[in-house]
């Protein structure tokens, strides 16, 4: 029996959540970019693992921007995007240095980001900023038997519970 495949028509529309911060440039604010994606996650009903890992990711992303060569005063911008079963968490600073994995030594105390970023990410990649800068993303595929819920906040979605209800429920089934 033939299948019918879904025209773009009648293909279901996809959820898209975004969420941006801006924060100085200074190591506190590391903490603070981590605590900004783990309240996204948990409205978004991210399963604890998968945010676990994009916290470490946006962790090492946020650290190189704010140790990034930029001029006094300049700010960096974090910004986390769930489409279907991608979360793309990226961050925005005022340098145009491009980042490049190292190979860290055993007792260097630094220069195992990237690393860590090309080890847990699905892709990553750095793009040019306008009109300073550059933006430095990480992907990270979500489990397909837990997708996220819609939430009420959200345009566009019919769910109708709690910020902090029924994501343990869903993701259990």
């Amino acid at each position: 029996m033939p299948s019918r495949a879904l025209s773009a028509d009648t293909a279901p529309p996809v959820l898209k959540r975004t969420a941006t911060y801006q924060f100085p440039r200074h190591r506190r604010n590391v903490g603070r970019a981590r605590a900004a994606l783990r309240q996204e996650l948990a409205i978004w009903c991210v399963d604890a693992e998968s945010a676990y890992v994009a916290t470490l990711l946006l962790s090492e992303l946020v650290a190189n921007a704010v140790n990034a060569r930029t001029p006094r005063g300049r700010e960096i911008r974090v910004r986390f995007e769930l489409s279907d079963l991608e979360l793309r968490v990226e961050v925005a600073d005022a340098s145009d240095d491009q980042p490049v994995p190292r190979h860290a030594k055993d007792d260097d105390e630094s220069g195992r980001g990237l690393a860590l970023v090309e080890a847990l990410a699905d892709r990553w990649g750095v793009e040019p900023r306008s009109p300073v800068g550059k933006v430095v993303w990480a992907v990270l595929t979500l489990p397909e038997g837990i997708a996220p819920l819609p939430h009420p906040s959200l345009p566009g979605s019919g769910a109708l519970q709690a910020p902090d209800s029924g994501c343990e429920d869903r993701q259990a089934q």
